[in-house]
């Protein structure tokens, strides 16, 4: 088994998380930066694209463009509960990016959301054998997490 680890494009996006007893309760933005962890066997077939590679690097940043970074960059990200945060940005109107989540946009939260997103899209390219291993989602230069498949 190889393990290729892609780090993605970073996206300038905000959220907050509404009930927390610091500074993060208020909305504020971050230069998130996104990696994918995938697990698998190499491509032996002679004469093709991706003889010796486990995925081709462009084509795992294609799914993330599509499915993460077109998503969230220069968007701000509310949990549909978050009352408060809705009715402010519904002022912005169409003039503004929001995207809405069944969550509150942690780290943590905003880690199995991409995991869930990308996996699909990896599994059903590929003929081979694939595993999407793990997401990263840093927050900061100092504070990342990380969803992970342990199956």
């Amino acid at each position: 088994m190889v393990t290729i680890i892609r780090r993605f494009v970073e996206t300038d996006t905000g959220h907050r998380v509404p009930n927390h007893k610091s500074k993060c309760r208020h909305m504020h933005g971050h230069r998130y930066r996104w990696e994918v962890e995938i697990e698998g066997d190499v491509v032996v077939d002679e004469g093709v694209s991706d003889e010796g590679m486990l995925m081709d690097f462009s084509d795992v940043s294609q799914i993330l463009e599509e499915y993460i970074h077109d998503i969230v960059d220069h968007a701000f990200i509310v949990y549909d509960q978050d009352l408060e945060a809705l009715e402010a940005l519904s002022i912005l109107g169409d003039t503004h990016r929001t995207f809405v989540v069944s969550f509150i946009p942690t780290a943590e939260n905003l880690a199995k959301w991409a995991f869930e997103q990308v996996e699909p899209r990896i599994i059903s390219k590929y003929q081979q054998k694939l595993r999407l291993v793990a997401f990263h989602v840093r927050e900061t230069p100092k504070s990342w997490a990380t969803w992970r498949n342990d199956n």
